[in-house]
């Protein structure tokens, strides 16, 4: 059985990334197969559930306040309006609800709707997972007791690259929320941005930062940037032959973080849309077994249901309907 290890080095994994393609897929689909079904791939729908006006800068990001993308500041939703949408992602199949809040951390005052969310949508037997921003240890501990079952924070790059995309909050503090997740007893989803402009050793800093942690995220979501025009990267990025991440260096941070994390879900994120079948294919091959469905992400386009489905029956894929090996190991443990 592969071991399951938080030490490693970033000479290991650099050392992982240079392997022949065909031998990295190979050694990740068989640490993939000793953990998950291989065939089997998880659904979730996220939704933007407060949108635009967040004071951080991150560079990436079209709902900073920063950018010039256009994008409206809105209020948080309607408790139910909310409920509404998740009725809808698990008619469609979806297994884990996402909400996101474009807050650089949630006011004490938001805290009881957001609590509300979670317990409705936990109501209707979906998994739920939030990104908030920064939180305290108290706020860690209110969305515990709501029952929350994943919270995303991501780190989005190495802490060297990092410093270069996002001035208002530190790699340091998001660890600290992270800290904060594992702390209150959530389960922890955490990942990062693929093509911002980034160098190999940036990845390979990106996946060990995430493998060195006490624990693996249960999630490790690995989007590939989307240049949105108004945003400092997507000014950038943008109509330029660095606007998109060689697929094949796409799929060999999927596999790298497959085989240092081998019982995290790895998510095929953002940047999906942009991708040919092809390229999806080897990112399942190489251990990504969760993608998000539906037209949007946030506020960037996404594949779809129809397209998914078409991809899934001509892959011979089905959606996950057990539970993820971490989480369900975590749930056989009694309680002391």
């Amino acid at each position: 059985m592969t071991p399951i290890r938080t030490d490693w080095t970033r000479e290991e994994i650099a050392a992982l990334f240079d392997l022949p393609f065909t031998e990295l897929l190979f050694q990740a689909a068989t640490v993939h197969r000793a953990f998950h079904p291989p065939e089997q791939v998880q659904l979730c729908t996220l939704l933007s559930i407060k949108t635009g006006g967040c004071p951080e800068d991150c560079g990436y990001c079209s709902q900073s306040v920063h950018a010039d993308s256009g994008v409206e500041a809105t209020k948080l939703m309607d408790v139910q309006a909310v409920l509404q949408r998740a009725a809808q992602a698990k008619d469609a199949g979806s297994q884990r609800f996402c909400m996101g809040a474009a807050w650089r951390n949630p006011k004490d005052r938001d805290m009881p709707a957001i609590v509300e969310i979670v317990k409705g949508v936990r109501e209707m037997g979906l998994e739920t997972c939030m990104t908030l921003g920064m939180l305290t240890p108290q706020q860690a501990g209110m969305l515990a007791e709501a029952g929350l079952d994943y919270y995303n924070h991501n780190i989005d790059s190495s802490p060297e690259y990092y410093e270069r995309i996002i001035s208002t909050r530190s790699m340091q503090e998001r660890l600290d929320t992270l800290d904060h997740v594992r702390g209150a007893g959530i389960n922890v989803c955490s990942g990062g941005i693929i093509g911002m402009g980034e160098t190999r050793e940036d990845r390979v800093g990106f996946v060990h930062t995430l493998a060195t942690l006490p624990q693996h995220p249960e999630s490790v979501p690995v989007n590939a940037l989307v240049p949105i025009k108004g945003t400092v990267l997507g000014n950038i990025l943008a109509d330029t032959p660095l606007a998109k991440i060689d697929d094949i260096e796409f799929v060999r941070t999927v596999a790298v973080s497959r085989i240092c994390m081998p019982k995290s879900m790895v998510r095929l994120s953002a940047g999906r849309e942009s991708m040919s079948e092809a390229t999806q294919a080897l990112c399942f091959l190489a251990g990504a077994n969760s993608i998000f469905t539906g037209d949007k992400l946030l506020t960037a386009p996404n594949a779809g249901d129809d397209s998914d489905a078409a991809l899934f029956a001509k892959l011979g894929l089905t959606a996950l309907k057990g539970e993820e090996p971490m989480r369900a190991e975590r749930q056989a443990v009694p309680a002391e």
